[in-house]
């Protein structure tokens, strides 16, 4: 027997029970159950970087049980249940994707109306803008930043802000200065080293690494997964040299610079 998603939800409500339910579970609200959806979410990015499609199900499962959860949370306090999830994003989806439901209605039979992928961007940011718009209750006050989530990873926040700008038409129509701004910013970032000014120093910083993220989206690469395989390449050379010292009986801490600045570079011949 495959258990379904009505299990699940049946599973959800035991769990919840007042007087026989999970201990652990009672005490969770949705202040305290948001840094573990986080945690989820980067859990299924993971597996789909490591191609570890093993495990994906299962993490996907993980994610799966945390919108559950939120909707369990919303029916006991009488904000939402699971089927004004499922309705909510399902008209959403509808109403945003007019090239395949031109009427609005799921059920209609795909049309003949075809449309270029730029002219499906623009459509979709423009829908978005009226949800935002159609939110806030006075359109003529709403800012082209509404609703870009603070909690959010910074790099990825900096590109969705820039792309909010730039749609605006507040871009570099080319690279070019994108890149003369990282120059700017880096001199600035050094002057303010040079006064030994902490918090100018870590404000200058902030400035340097929003320029390089807007660098990133005009050559249309996405900051946050490029600095994650910067990371993943910084980790497989290190363990390179850790192993090379292990081998060779010498420890890391008491290894020079310059041996291991040497062995980095032998990291890099291996093509790590």
């Amino acid at each position: 027997m495959s258990y379904q998603l009505d299990d699940l939800l049946y599973l959800m409500e035991r769990l919840r029970d007042p007087q026989h339910g999970c201990p652990w579970d009672l005490k969770q609200s949705f202040a305290s159950i948001a840094p573990h959806t986080l945690e989820e979410a980067y859990e299924v990015a993971d597996a789909i970087a490591e191609e570890d499609f093993g495990q994906l199900a299962g993490e996907v499962g993980d994610l799966l049980f945390q919108v559950v959860y939120y909707a369990q949370l919303g029916r006991e306090a009488g904000h939402f249940d699971w089927n004004d999830v499922v309705d909510g994003i399902t008209r959403k989806l509808v109403r945003r994707h007019p090239h395949v439901f031109p009427d609005g209605n799921l059920r209609t039979p795909p049309g003949t109306l075809r449309l270029e992928e730029q002219q499906i961007k623009e459509r979709w940011e423009q829908i978005k803008a009226e949800e935002r718009a159609e939110k806030s209750g006075a359109p003529e006050h709403l800012s082209l930043l509404e609703d870009v989530p603070r909690a959010l990873p910074a790099l990825t926040r900096a590109q969705k802000l820039q792309k909010r700008a730039a749609a605006a038409g507040f871009d570099w129509p080319q690279v070019t200065p994108v890149i003369d701004k990282i120059a700017e910013e880096l001199d600035e970032v050094r002057e303010a080293i040079g006064r030994r000014e902490h918090d100018a120093v870590e404000e200058e910083l902030g400035d340097l690494l929003f320029a390089m993220v807007n660098l990133a989206r005009h050559l249309k690469v996405d900051a946050e997964t490029a600095l994650r395989g910067g990371n993943e390449k910084f980790e497989r050379r290190l363990r390179y040299i850790e192993q090379q010292l292990t081998a060779a009986g010498e420890r890391f801490a008491d290894t020079p610079l310059e041996r291991l600045d040497a062995l980095w570079d032998d990291a890099k011949d291996e093509g790590l």
